[in-house]
């Protein structure tokens, strides 16, 4: 097991951008991501057949995921993908691991755009289902970082190993400094293209590369929640992990993604910082504060409509942190009935660990916070109710009825008599 259940509690702040009731459609879907299956239905209740069809279907995408067509390969990796998002399989794929890292790595080698997108994105489910397992993260880090600095690779492919090379570092429980630094310094690399330029007028990158950076912007903020407040405080003031003052210019870049990462990142860092040192960063604060209205009320018409809702949920949440260090408490409801359990987001940094991971599992978020050892274990949510559990659960609550039931007829008997006494006052 990784070494997350501390890294949840190391710093236990964390935010979230999505709070706000007139969030765009998208903002919200993050907390609202719903499985294929039953949230609460354990993967021992499912029908054995059905388990059948998963590991048939993943048979064959594998056998096909060889296959000479690269439109036949994308396929392939597509169907592994979702069947991954939305099943714990980890009997089935720790018998067939190296196989299906041999695929992955290939993919990324020799794959290109969208078929090494997909393979980026497949290298951190894989890690998902087989527990975090170091072995992965060994063997793909190095080609999941080649992808991350080529120039030449499409945009999507590096977003994409931009986020499963951060996961990597999270979920493998290769926490230390000496080796989470470089890594933050490889997105600072990327990202900083989108930095103000010398007269202090946005960068002009595209919307694709605009991406890229956010999706290393936000690489760099999980891997934050790594280092200790100390550490943070000195490398931020040494500018080794990159510039305060540099970061605060992203909040005026021309594009949405960009800046709302960096609003979360900032609060992130104020958050982390705080803990070792009340007033790390003071000096910024007055102009950190007026910027951030400003983007909390910003209603220019050039912006989608959607856009401005979501900016402004956004940097209600990151101005609240600022001023008074108050992050809204965010609910998220795991499983059903008497298996339902609850996610509470309370800090920025649980937020930016929930967001990395639900940009990788996407609508299998929810499945897996319940099913899954090593998510529950990033979260501290506790071990999991296995099928007899469950079922003695349900047994006492059948229990339950039957001795409401009783206790009703008792009620009843009871009330009869008594008026029956009452009756006989009065008369």
């Amino acid at each position: 097991m990784p070494k997350n259940n501390r890294k949840s509690k190391a710093h236990h702040q964390v935010a979230n951008d999505l709070s706000d009731e007139d969030n765009s459609n998208d903002a919200a879907s993050v907390y609202s991501y719903q499985s294929d299956h039953n949230p609460g239905e354990s993967v021992e209740d499912v029908p054995e057949n059905s388990i059948d069809k998963y590991e048939d279907k993943l048979m064959q995408a594998i056998e096909n995921a060889s296959e000479k067509s690269q439109q036949t390969r994308t396929a392939a990796l597509q169907s592994m993908s979702e069947i991954f998002m939305h099943n714990c399989l980890y009997d089935f794929l720790d018998e067939r691991r190296v196989t299906v890292l041999d695929i992955i790595e290939k993919s990324l080698k020799r794959g290109k755009g969208q078929e090494q997108a997909i393979a980026a994105r497949l290298a951190a489910l894989l890690l998902i289902q087989l527990q975090g397992d170091e072995d992965i993260a060994k063997t793909l880090t190095p080609l999941l970082t080649h992808i991350v600095l080529d120039k030449s690779t499409t945009s999507e492919a590096r977003s994409k190993s931009c986020l499963s090379l951060a996961l990597m570092q999270f979920l493998s429980g290769e926490d230390s400094v000496r080796d989470t630094i470089p890594l933050c310094q490889t997105f600072e690399g990327i990202f900083s293209e989108s930095y103000l330029k010398g007269d202090s007028s946005p960068s002009a990158a595209t919307q694709d590369i605009a991406s890229l950076h956010a999706a290393a912007l936000g690489s760099w903020a999980l891997l934050l929640t790594l280092i200790s407040p100390s550490d943070i405080v000195s490398l931020i003031q040494t500018k080794q992990i990159g510039s305060f003052k540099n970061i605060m210019g992203l909040l005026k870049s021309q594009h949405l993604d960009v800046r709302t990462t960096a609003g979360e990142a900032i609060a992130l860092l104020l958050e982390c910082g705080r803990i070792h040192d009340e007033d790390f960063l003071e000096e910024y604060i007055d102009d950190l504060v007026e910027v951030t209205k400003q983007l909390s009320t910003d209603s220019q018409k050039f912006r989608a409509k959607r856009d401005r809702k979501q900016q402004r949920a956004t940097f209600r949440d990151v101005l609240h942190y600022i001023e008074e260090e108050v992050f809204p408490d965010i609910q998220i409801q795991v499983g059903a009935g008497i298996t339902k359990d609850t996610l509470t987001i309370d800090s920025w940094t649980l937020h930016h660990q929930y967001n990395s991971i639900c940009n990788a599992l996407g609508s299998g978020m929810n499945f897996h916070l319940f099913e899954n050892d090593l998510l529950r274990d990033v979260f501290s949510m506790g071990e999991r109710l296995d099928s007899t559990q469950i079922s003695n659960a349900k047994l006492s609550k059948s229990e339950k009825k039957a001795i409401q039931a009783a206790s009703f007829k008792a009620r009843t008997l009871t009330r009869g008599r008594n008026r029956d006494k009452r009756s006989a006052v009065v008369n």
